[in-house]
């Protein structure tokens, strides 16, 4: 038996109104990578991500699963028409169908709701003994999978020689915040579970190599610093393998140093923090009062003692936030000298308690969710027009991501040895402000008058 993954990319009228990706912004497709790993041994796995790679419809398989997100699900569907035309059966997963499985049943012949471990299996063996017929529509586990249990994902399937980084993994699933625009605790719950240390090691010893690429592994974790008590646990064994890695953290993880000390020491070089806002009325209003705006210059500086670069996140278009919220957040990372920074539009997200908010309001403007990736405005902000709001990030990253921006950020690389790799996050830097070339079109596309006054705004 033969079964085909695929990791769908954006319709291809989408794509041409994106900018082209970098391969160095391309990551393997975990979620397929852990379905692989559970699939019984004696069926056939091939996995098409098509970000790298066209998908072959003519080939010769028996199922196909299809991974969902919610930018790429009319990707995924046309997709999954193209194989059901063939009289291939199909199946859909991942964060979008998992919130909206009867929209994702008019495409597919079952979908998995959740984290694929067990369901997976289930779902696999119904359709070894019976087929498409006996499929369910609907997998869901009764309860979230045990990491202790689960198996490693299969990284031999992945076409590495694509991606920069290849080695991409969980150490823990969870979170224990509650974010209003997050899907995150809707898929993988507030509870953090976690990987025995013991098998992470062993894990990790067995596939490390001396080059570097060999040695960097990212974890895809949404907040590997939540439980400290592991995390400090995990970083300790770490140590010894001389290992680079990064991960995704809670900007509160830096109120405690021998945490951060540890991680620095273990091998973490940089990390994906989520800042969101710099203004305490819009984390309020979105549930994460968690996160201290006065904390930020101070944990910023705490991360870069001890080494660890901070690709920093901000949302823009909460109810709290007027048009000086883009000057005062450049502001803001220039000050800092944030290593480098991602902007994203306020999106409601299926599943969130945002969308149900904004639904309930009548302020959702856009239904097509080839638009719901988090750079386009869907919705109807308070204190802004959405053209002002599209144009504002626009003038955000052109603003951050200027040569004179960068190498005033690039200025603060001399804490906590960092500076030694200094010619890497300059090129990090330069493909992000490549990959964002086309930011300057959306600041100067002409726009009525009344829906924006670019010529009266002190920030253009």
């Amino acid at each position: 038996m033969k079964i085909e993954l695929i990791a769908p990319t954006w319709t291809g009228k989408t794509v041409v109104k994106r900018a082209r990706r970098e391969k160095i912004f391309k990551i393997p497709p975990l979620g397929l990578l852990n379905v692989a790993a559970v699939t019984p041994p004696e069926v056939k796995i091939s996995l098409t991500d098509e970000n790298i790679e066209p998908i072959d419809f003519n080939k010769k398989v028996d199922l196909v699963g299809i991974t969902t997100m919610t930018s790429a699900a009319p990707r995924a569907y046309e997709i999954a028409q193209e194989f059901r035309k063939r009289g291939i059966p199909v199946v859909l997963g991942g964060p979008h169908v998992s919130a909206l499985p009867q929209e994702g049943l008019r495409y597919a012949d079952a979908v998995v709701i959740g984290e694929a471990e067990g369901a997976w299996e289930r779902l696999m063996d119904d359709f070894i003994k019976g087929g498409r017929e006996n499929l369910k529509k609907i997998y869901k586990n009764e309860k979230l999978p045990d990491l202790s249990k689960i198996p490693f994902p299969r990284w031999d399937i992945l076409k590495k020689d694509k991606y920069i980084v290849d080695k991409v993994l969980h150490l823990t699933r969870g979170c224990p915040y509650n974010c209003s625009f997050c899907s995150v605790t809707q898929l993988f719950g507030r509870r953090i579970r976690s990987r025995p240390v013991e098998k992470v090691v062993d894990f990790i010893k067995a596939h490390k190599g001396k080059g570097l690429k060999e040695r960097l592994f990212v974890f895809l974790d949404d907040n590997i610093m939540g439980n400290k008590k592991y995390a400090k646990q995990l970083f300790k064994a770490l140590i010894p393998l001389k290992i680079i890695w990064m991960s995704q953290a809670s900007v509160n993880a830096a109120y405690d140093e021998e945490l951060l000390k540890l991680a620095g020491e273990s091998g973490c070089k940089a990390l994906f923090v989520g800042f969101e806002s710099i203004s305490k009325g819009a984390l309020k209003e979105v549930g994460k009062s968690q996160n201290k705006v006065d904390f930020y210059k101070e944990a910023i500086k705490r991360f870069h003692k001890y080494g660890i670069f901070l690709h920093g996140a901000f949302i823009f278009g909460m109810d709290d936030h007027g048009e000086d919220i883009f000057k005062r957040t450049v502001d803001f990372i220039l000050k800092t000298k944030l290593d480098s920074a991602q902007f994203s539009i306020l999106t409601p997200l299926p599943g969130t308690r945002f969308h149900q908010e904004v639904e309930a309001e009548g302020r959702i403007i856009d239904r097509d969710w080839s638009n719901y990736d988090c750079g386009h405005v869907v919705f109807k902000p308070k204190k802004m027009s959405p053209a002002q709001l599209d144009a504002g990030m626009a003038w955000a990253y052109v603003k951050t991501f200027s040569l004179p921006s960068i190498f005033k950020r690039l200025s603060g690389v001399f804490s906590g040895g960092r500076w030694k790799y200094t010619l890497l996050l300059f090129a990090f830097n330069l493909y992000y402000r490549k990959t964002c070339s086309k930011m300057k079109e959306r600041i100067l596309r002409p726009m009525v008058q009344d829906e924006m006054r670019m010529q009266e705004s002190p920030l253009f």
